[in-house]
């Protein structure tokens, strides 16, 4: 494939690898990146990538390059962005540190993808620099771990399977046994409490954004029910995978004329569900008492996970029901760990597809699917996620 951004010197950049979920996302490509690939760790600790660049080249990478640049520090991340034809982040929360080298790899042309699942954040991110990036070629992909690769690949593998010339309904069931990072504790309860600015930059996105045109995708709520195909009890989920999904449905006709996605979690008995949704709102009436919160944020730090052993014995699935033109279709996304060792996977394989395959044309502030459809799906499936058709 030739290179769109001739005479830069490294393929992929990884911001965050001193931290837990950077560092395993370091490893998997350390240990996965094909033979030849130029990349670099980047951060604003010297010592501490230096110990990771150690540590990686006992594993066998032995050319990886360190870059020194804070995430505050403009011209530093402008001239990592120049250099390099994929960032990677995992330095969150990111409505704190993530919007600088978001702007940079705008400007510069530079394919972007990170973990958030902050709907601000990336709102704010499309209100700020989609035009730019659509001027000079750059991909800005977020939401590229659990939030929210298996539900934007996992819808876009079951929609394929129903006729696009109708309406379709779907929904995605997901269950886990698992931990979840300290960095997603973080940013789920910071946006809590920013219920009413996140409201507000949604908003403001809904007007600058053009609308598919004889086509309408959206995502849709319910109340808690028990699940007629799966017999599971539905809660529903208020992260940002349902509005991935939807955005995805408006870039692509696949989806067909008239979409509409829900995005619930799963139990097996009513009296768990009950308890995740009192749960849930306690957790948001916390969040509103600043107190509350930091104490709630200082019991679970950032930049720490479960050891390999707990990670191991972690799993999820992801259930998808589509229903179009008569037909009824079950598939299932499924894999191990999703907080940390799946997470690392998915980011690594994205920033991967993004540097070396080839991909949908595509630019600005886009969804997975939108950037790379196919071939992420194929990376995926080869690295272990399961995709299947029930």
């Amino acid at each position: 494939m030739t290179d769109p951004r001739p005479g830069r010197d490294l393929d992929l950049v990884l911001f965050g690898a001193t931290g837990f979920t950077g560092g395993l996302t370091a490893d998997y490509l350390a240990a996965h990146a094909p033979t030849g690939l130029r990349w670099a760790i980047a951060g604003r600790n010297a010592d501490k990538l230096e110990a990771v660049r150690r540590r990686l080249a006992d594993e066998g990478a032995s050319d990886v390059e360190v870059l020194v640049a804070d995430s505050a520090d403009a011209a530093a991340l402008a001239d990592v962005a120049r250099r390099t034809r994929v960032v990677a982040t995992t330095i969150g929360p990111y409505l704190e540190h993530g919007g600088p080298l978001v702007g940079a790899c705008a400007e510069a042309g530079t394919d972007y993808v990170d973990l958030t699942g902050e709907p601000e954040f990336v709102d704010r991110m499309f209100l700020e620099h989609h035009q730019t990036a659509l001027r000079t070629g750059a991909r800005l992909v977020h939401a590229c771990g659990f939030d929210s690769i298996p539900h934007d690949l996992g819808a876009y593998f079951t929609v394929r399977q129903l006729p696009s010339d109708q309406p379709i309904t779907l929904r995605g069931v997901v269950r886990s046994g698992g931990t979840f990072s300290g960095g997603t504790f973080h940013s789920a309860l910071n946006q809590f409490s920013r219920a009413r600015e996140m409201r507000k930059t949604y908003a403001a996105r809904r007007r600058a954004e053009t609308r598919p045109e004889g086509r309408s995708s959206r995502s849709v709520g319910g109340k808690p029910h028990r699940d007629p195909v799966l017999g599971y009890w539905l809660l529903p989920l208020p992260t940002i995978d349902a509005i991935v999904v939807a955005r995805s449905g408006a870039a692509l006709e696949a989806y067909g004329p008239k979409f509409r996605y829900s995005h619930w979690a799963g139990t097996k008995t009513l009296r768990y569900a009950a308890g995740g949704a009192v749960g849930v709102g306690a957790l948001t009436v916390a969040s509103q008492v600043k107190p509350l919160r930091d104490l709630l944020l200082s019991k679970v730090p950032q930049g720490s996970g479960p050891d390999a052993a707990k990670r191991e014995k972690s799993w999820f699935t992801v259930d998808f029901v589509g229903e179009a033109g008569g037909r009824t279709v079950h598939t299932r996304v499924s894999g191990g760990d999703p907080g940390y060792t799946e997470t690392a996977k998915m980011l690594s394989e994205a920033a991967l597809c993004l540097a070396l395959d080839d991909n949908p044309e595509a630019a600005g502030q886009v969804t997975p699917v939108q950037a790379m459809g196919d071939a992420l799906l194929a990376r995926l499936q080869a690295a272990g996620i399961r995709f299947e058709t029930l």
